[in-house]
This record gives structure tokens, sequence and C-alpha cells, in this order.
């Protein structure tokens, strides 16, 4: 009940921030994320039997849409520049990200789990290669905030970190976990992850409850990277485009 309560005071403060202009993707996160909880909580009680199935499906597609949050995250950071750059700048970070989690997949899972049914190795795996992508995503942001000029009081920064938070909680709870085999240890660990997410959603309920600070322009250095991508990608399509093109002809 907690967390669908901040869940919806973070929806509430979105809508009035205007951060659904920003951040598409993640205001839809957490708004089926709010509809998951209330169903997950009729299903438990109302058709038991069918909890793990639904809740194999609520997982998998949760992992899936928490990797297109980090892509919109990641390609929201070069909101200052976002015009000068190629279109197909946003699909060049999908692949670098989903480069990320192909190279953390072979390593994520857990020896815990090696007596579970297949489909439930594979559910785990691929939560934990989420997991351990937000945190370097976290990370990654957090160190190249002064290069990209992005602070705390910036939107992209504060959902970061409260993926950061509660996917830091969650590995840490995912190690202990791998040297523990009891029931009642198990259903511990889930409440500390639970209460992680929820000092998450609290974060952003404070957050989203001040005003964005105006977006300071990146660093010289970083201007002329992004430039210089630019003009490579100019290049490129005058080349695709020329004299001998058929496009060319056309035009």
């Amino acid at each position: 009940m907690a967390g669908i309560a901040a869940t919806t005071a973070v929806i509430g403060l979105l809508l009035y921030r205007r951060v659904w202009r920003v951040l598409p993707i993640f205001c839809v996160y957490c708004v089926l994320t709010l509809l998951d909880g209330i169903l997950t909580d009729v299903v438990l009680h109302r058709f038991p039997a069918h909890y793990l199935t639904s809740y194999f499906i609520e997982q998998s597609l949760d992992s899936a849409l928490q990797f297109c949050v980090l892509v919109e995250l990641a390609w929201a950071v070069f909101r200052p520049y976002r015009t000068s750059l190629p279109r197909s700048t946003v699909w060049v970070l999908g692949i670098l990200l989903a480069a990320v989690a192909a190279a953390i997949w072979p390593f994520a899972g857990s020896s815990a789990f090696a007596r579970f049914a297949m489909e439930w190795r594979l559910l785990v795996r691929l939560q934990q290669t989420v997991t351990v992508e937000r945190v370097l995503f976290f990370l990654v942001l957090a160190g190249c905030s002064q290069l990209l000029s992005i602070g705390w009081r910036d939107r992209e920064m504060q959902v970061a970190t409260g993926f950061g938070f509660y996917s830091l909680v969650a590995l840490s709870v995912a190690v202990v976990r791998s040297h523990q085999a009891g029931a009642p240890q198990w259903r511990s660990l889930d409440r500390l992850v639970g209460v992680g997410y929820l000092c998450s959603l609290l974060y952003w309920v404070f957050c989203f409850a001040q005003k964005e600070a105006e977006r300071r322009e990146f660093s010289p250095q970083m201007q002329g990277l992004l430039l210089a991508m630019a003009g490579v990608a100019r290049t490129s399509r005058v080349g695709l485009n020329g004299p001998g093109s058929p496009k060319s002809g056309k035009r």
C-alpha cells in the first residue's frame, strides 16, 4: 500500500511538472508499475494459482520497459544539442546499451536458482542483467556529470539516481541470496528490496516536487565532440546522396 501511494504521488508530480514531455517512457513505466501493483495484489488474493505465471509475464515486460527507460534517459541527456545530432543517434545509444546488456548476460544469474525450472532461471538472469546495467548507467552518468554539465537537480540525473539506489540494494540482496537457501531468509531479503524501491519512490517524490533547474550548456570538450559527430554524419549522408547515387538523380 505504501508503494502504491508513493507511485501515485510520483505520477501526479510527473504530470504536474510536465516531465512526460521529456521522459514519456519513464512516465508510462510509472503508470504501468502502479497498475501492476494493484493487479498483483488482486491476483495474489483472488487467483493465487495464477500468481507465478502473472509474475513471470510482468517481470519480463518490466525488464524490457526498464531497458527502454535507460535508452530514453541516455537520449534525454543530449537535450541541449539534439537538434544538431543525426536522428540515428538514439538508435546508436540503444545498440550500445544492448551490447552492454549482452556483455553482462553471461555473468548474471545465481547458483541459488540452479534447482529452479529453466524459464525461472532465465527470468532471474534477465532481472540481474537489467539491474547491473542500471547501476552501471548511474555510475557512468554520475562520473561524466561534469563533462555533460548535468547535476542532481536535472531530471535525468534524478531518475538515474533513483534507479541506481534501488538497483544497488537489489544487487546486494542477490549476492547475499546466492549464499542462503532458506525460504524465511529469502522473504526477509525480498522485503529489503521492497524498502529500497520505496525509498527510491520517496526520493522521486522529493525531487519532482521541486522545479527543475535550467539545463546548462555542455562543456567545450563535449561540444567539440558532438559537433565532430554531427559533421561526420553529414559527410556520410552527402557521400551516400552524391552525384552518382539514385537519390541525386531523383532530385
